[in-house]
């Protein structure tokens, strides 16, 4: 039995093993949170003061969703309100996110519908501008 013969096949084999480890590893998504992770966290400080904005507030808007079918959000400043949006945000799936836009209205209720959206949790992310100011809040929903 030669010893020599061997000890290449294993080098061989080895350098294939971390040839195709390297491979995989290069060929792996890593995903951020957010696509543009580094330019939102610059802007962070901003958030910062719509979150405090938002909890100086007497009231705050109540999210939940309703038989599954739509997203109902009750405020009773909505006729104040310049203009809003709500991303629901999907953590396992960023394919799943989705954005809805609001503006002032005479009712205390918003309803919007999301029987479209697969069933799990959401991250619902509100920010609106009323008075000159800006706010946000955000709140784990499951539909």
């Amino acid at each position: 039995m030669n010893w020599g013969k061997w000890i290449i096949v294993a080098f061989i084999l080895f350098a294939g093993f971390i040839g195709t480890l390297v491979t995989v590893c290069l060929r792996q998504d890593i995903s951020l949170v957010s696509k543009d992770y580094y330019k939102e966290e610059l802007a962070y400080q901003d958030q910062i003061v719509r979150m405090k904005n938002a909890s100086q507030l007497s009231q705050k808007p109540v999210i939940k969703v309703v038989d599954n079918h739509a997203l109902q959000i009750d405020f009773n400043q909505f006729n104040k309100v310049e203009k809003g949006e709500i991303k629901l945000f999907r953590p396992s799936n960023p394919d799943m996110d989705k954005k809805f836009l609001f503006g002032p209205s005479d009712q205390s209720r918003q309803t919007f519908p999301v029987d479209t959206l697969q069933k799990g949790m959401y991250r619902a992310k509100i920010q609106w501008t009323m008075d000159g100011k800006e706010f946000y809040i955000e709140q784990v929903i499951y539909i």
